[in-house]
């Protein structure tokens, strides 16, 4: 167990995923100050249960990502920068908010690949390939459905929850993950439940049927 500096946010952070961030608040500035002088350069990023992420107070989940500071820039009002996603990380104790958050943690297991879950992972990316695809017809998505994942199969995996185009409650579900099948299995089940809502927002003559979200991943 550790003790490390918090960076409460309204989204979660995957593993081998990136974060651009913009520091404007004191209490994160003067964090990002410490966390520079430190090698390496890191902090943790929870998901945010009830508030907002400026002025403090507010609830956090227990489970998060430990995120490796890559790019920093100053601008005007703000400091901006890119982290990586590294290890998932489990609050023990948060500490006092003096002045910035930080909490005791510990490290969860690295997930383990198998080869017999290959196809459960094709069918995963499929689903969720053609869901951005889809979606992207009507509501602007942060990822394209063509985008490269690592070569790595834990870290592309990971890179495929962070894709999904699922909200951050279905994505701390996800972050839990004790296996790559559970993660696999829960990012399918994630985003049949997006299409499906995506179906109710737009007329049935003009968005595909859950149905055809589900294509061959059952």
């Amino acid at each position: 167990m550790t003790v490390l500096p918090m960076f409460p946010l309204g989204s979660v952070l995957f593993p081998s995923m990136p974060a651009a961030l913009r520091i404007f608040e004191e209490r994160y500035i003067v964090m990002l100050s410490k966390v520079l002088g430190e090698e390496p350069s890191e902090f943790g990023i929870v998901l945010i249960e009830r508030g907002s992420e400026v002025g403090g107070g507010e609830q956090r989940f227990p489970i998060g990502t430990v995120a490796q500071i890559t790019q920093v820039e100053a601008s005007e009002g703000f400091i901006g920068l890119v982290a990586q996603g590294s290890r998932r990380i489990e609050i023990v104790e948060w500490l006092d908010d003096d002045p910035h958050p930080q909490a005791e943690v510990r490290e969860l297991p690295e997930l383990e690949w198998q080869d017999s879950l290959q196809p459960l992972r094709e069918q995963a990316e499929q689903l969720v390939r053609r869901t951005i695809a889809q979606a992207s017809e009507f509501v602007e998505q942060q990822w394209p459905a063509d985008i490269v994942l690592d070569d790595d199969p834990v870290a592309a995996v990971w890179q495929l929850a962070g894709i999904a185009p699922v909200g951050p409650l279905d994505q701390v579900t996800l972050l839990r993950s004790a296996t790559i099948e559970e993660l696999l299995r829960g990012i399918i089940e994630a985003t049949q439940g997006a299409a499906e809502m995506l179906t109710l927002q737009f007329d049935d003559d003009d968005f595909p049927s859950p149905d055809d979200f589900r294509g061959s991943s059952e």
